[in-house]
């Protein structure tokens, strides 16, 4: 019989996730807003759902899972959107500074249509009620280009 698994301190990160979060970009303007509730499967796998309005207009929801996985290591999850038929799968780990986390991925190269890029997704806390969630692009010389970037405030 398999036994159920236990949080790790590493699900320490993931839980402060847990609440409503109002979301801004820069992408958006003034009048978009964005929602995203961020739930807890036994405190071992993190459940965000987002919802809002697309630039230009549309209704859109976003759901990202994520977890611990202590056999790799790694932070594990997956991202997917309304507006678009691609999962994104992560791997990743959070900073020294445990402030952090990065996330890294795979999939569709957004300036080269039919060839794929790599990513790497950051989010990061200010303090308890404020964090930001930036998504780059890998450059052929090796660093990362951010193109986006949300602020989230704590709403509960």
């Amino acid at each position: 019989m398999m036994e159920m698994p236990k949080p790790q301190a590493e699900h320490g990160f993931l839980e402060q996730l847990v609440g409503t979060w109002d979301v801004t970009s820069g992408t958006m303007s003034g009048d978009e807003t964005w929602t995203e509730v961020v739930r807890s499967l036994g405190g071992i796998w993190f459940v965000a759902e987002g919802n809002g309005q697309m630039p230009g207009g549309g209704d859109a929801t976003t759901i990202m899972t994520l977890g611990y996985d202590p056999e790799k290591g790694k932070y594990v999850g997956t991202w997917l959107g309304s507006m678009m038929n691609y999962l994104w799968v992560y791997e990743g780990e959070l900073s020294a500074d445990g402030k952090t986390l990065s996330l890294y991925t795979t999939g569709p190269d957004m300036e080269n249509p039919g060839k794929t890029g790599e990513y790497r997704e950051q989010i990061t806390f200010q303090d308890r009620n404020n964090r930001t969630f930036n998504s780059s692009a890998k450059q052929p010389d090796g660093s990362w280009k951010q193109f986006m970037e949300a602020s989230y405030t704590r709403k509960h």
